[in-house]
């Protein structure tokens, strides 16, 4: 069984990312065994959006996030990669440019390690390549949310941070409120659900 310390051998291992995998209860297991995969091929880690990001010369390459029924790897810009296992699926019907795998199971993880490998060093090509993904239309916000993100750098990095469908739908939740206060209020509400990277109906 893989341990916290497996990837030792590969990278130095950041400690806040041992405390992040040693305190979880939903998928430890699987967390460090794909962790040993990413640092294996060269990856940094770091705590990032309160989740254990991987980066590449300050290039977040991709992001482990712990779901209900799953463990997910998102790649930031995974609608860029060839993916030739089609193992990658989209975020949500909104989502332009991350896509994850998901992990139920150490086996798992262990059958799709070389496929991680694979993605990941695609991953790292597209950044050196300096490749983006269009750009979606401009979503207008509602106008306290908007002041709320001008007002705060580190709110407006974590909200940029989310996908396209969970912008729109902190958006749509503010803005439907008749009422400026209350618009206010929401905004409020959302800040540390942003904060933390999670989608307005994550728990």
């Amino acid at each position: 069984m893989f341990s916290l310390r497996t990837a030792a051998k590969f990278s130095d291992v950041n400690p806040s990312v041992d405390r992040y995998i040693g305190r979880s209860t939903k998928w430890p297991a699987e967390m460090a065994a794909v962790r040993a995969v990413l640092l294996g091929c060269g990856l940094d880690e770091d705590i990032k959006w309160g989740k254990p990001c991987f980066s590449h010369e300050e290039s977040n390459i991709a992001i482990l996030q712990e779901m209900k029924g799953f463990l997910a790897l998102m790649f930031f810009k995974g609608a860029l990669l060839k993916d030739a296992g089609k193992v990658l699926v989209e975020q949500g019907p909104n989502s332009r440019s991350a896509k994850r795998i998901e992990f139920t199971s150490i086996d798992e993880v262990k059958r799709l390690s070389s496929t991680v490998v694979s993605l990941t060093r695609e991953a790292i090509e597209v950044e050196r390549a300096g490749l983006t993904v269009a750009p979606a239309p401009a979503l207008k916000f509602a106008e306290e949310l908007q002041e709320r993100l001008d007002s705060d750098p580190t709110l407006a990095a974590a909200f940029a941070a989310l996908t396209p469908g969970r912008r729109r739908e902190y958006n749509l939740h503010i803005a439907d409120a008749k009422q400026a206060k209350t618009r206010i209020a929401r905004v409020d509400v959302c800040v540390a659900k942003i904060l933390a990277g999670r989608g307005f109906r994550d728990r």
